[in-house]
């Protein structure tokens, strides 16, 4: 277990810069604006709140003992399926059963430790970050294409039309007021949850490849991608389909329709899973879909409006998605582990009621999920 030292008093948890230098070229960003000394704004006391918690308590805002058995189970579960199947080379439903195991430990690992890899957000030691980082790879989808649309293209730009990757509905949906209505769009609510299933098979078989070579966003296009990216992207993609598909054929001697089906499977659970899970904190009927980058002062207020929770008085919701449900906490402190969010919730919570800025939350997933078809519904039907 890799020891983390104890968070020093005068550094923020609250990110203050993008992350995003080390990536794409900079532009103007909603981002925290400096407060006067003395004040006693929101965002100030707020800061000082959430790190004061780290003081107090004397403990790193990087990963702890828990986060460490997560990233161990998750990893020998997955290497255990894989074992299993080659071991015990079990017939066509106990195989399918292994396989799915697996589909579901990679499904545990993107959202507890390669989201969190990728904020740096685990470790000090930023070897331990990279090296963690791959597990995007492992699991078929380029850990560096993916840092850049999720940092540059969301965390620097919540809600905002045309920048936001996660609202990027393709022509498929609308996600915001400020899209162009298609006729089709009415039934958005109806058939969202079948496309969101084909999520992560389009991001291992399209996505990535479309975003290195025909790049739509502009700062993709300005963007000169290392050459050793261009390797890893196409050494990743050919190891994963190698493990899931090709090896249980040639090695096992299944049919090949059997794994098909299996890794048709996988990838629904995967992707249903992944996009429910983002579109419930930002794209429901209560949030706040900025008209521009500087609507706001303060970059604190910009995500409060534009971001909601769901489930974070619930301990097994928050440890199955990565601590994601904690949302408003996560684009506050992207470099903090996740499972610290919980207390620093509660924290925030009670400073934005002192405050009286709005705090949006909803008690279960199963209504947040709820919220998010409603906005479609409105989205579909209203210009």
């Amino acid at each position: 277990m890799i020891a983390e030292a104890p968070v020093i008093r005068n550094r923020s948890v609250i990110a203050q810069e993008p992350e995003t230098a080390d990536l794409v070229p900079s532009e103007s960003s909603p981002s925290p604006s400096i407060e006067p000394v003395g004040a006693s704004s929101f965002p100030k006391v707020l800061r000082h709140r959430l790190d004061r918690f780290f003081a107090d308590q004397n403990i790193s805002p990087k990963a702890d003992r828990t986060m460490w058995v997560k990233i161990a189970v998750a990893l020998a579960v997955l290497v255990g399926a894989w074992i299993a199947l080659y071991a015990l080379r079990p017939g066509s439903w106990k195989f399918l059963a292994l396989y799915l195991v697996g589909g579901l430990a990679q499904t545990f690992l993107l959202l507890n430790i390669a989201h969190d890899s990728n904020h740096n957000a685990i470790s000090s030691r930023s070897l331990v970050n990279k090296t963690l980082n791959y597990v995007f790879d492992l699991c078929g989808i380029s850990s560096y294409m993916w840092r850049i649309l999720h940092h540059r293209g969301h965390h620097a730009c919540i809600n905002l039309h045309g920048e936001d990757d996660a609202l990027s509905g393709r022509g498929i949906f609308r996600f915001t007021p400020y899209e162009s209505r298609a006729p089709w769009h009415r039934f958005q609510h109806i058939y969202a949850l079948f496309v969101y299933a084909l999520f992560s098979l389009d991001y291992v078989l399209f996505r990535d490849f479309q975003c290195f070579f025909f790049p739509t966003h502009g700062y993709l296009k300005r963007t000169k991608h290392p050459l050793r990216e261009y390797a890893i992207l196409f050494a990743g993609k050919g190891f994963y389909l190698t493990y899931m598909l090709v090896l249980p054929v040639l090695l096992l001697g299944k049919s090949p329709l059997l794994v098909a089906a299996a890794f048709l499977l996988v990838h629904l659970i995967v992707g249903l899973t992944l996009t429910l899970v983002f579109q419930t904190t930002h794209t429901i009927d209560s949030t706040y879909f900025p008209s521009d980058r500087g609507e706001f002062d303060n970059g604190v207020y910009h995500i409060f409006a534009t971001t909601a929770d769901y489930a974070t008085e619930n301990p097994l919701v928050g440890w199955l998605v990565g601590g994601l449900n904690h949302h408003i906490v996560h684009h506050l402190c992207p470099r903090v582990c996740h499972t610290h969010y919980a207390p620093l919730t509660r924290i925030l919570r009670e400073t934005a009621e002192e405050f009286g800025v709005p705090y949006r939350q909803h008690p279960t997933m199963t209504r947040a999920i709820r919220h998010h078809l409603i906005l479609l519904k409105q989205l579909g039907n209203q210009n």
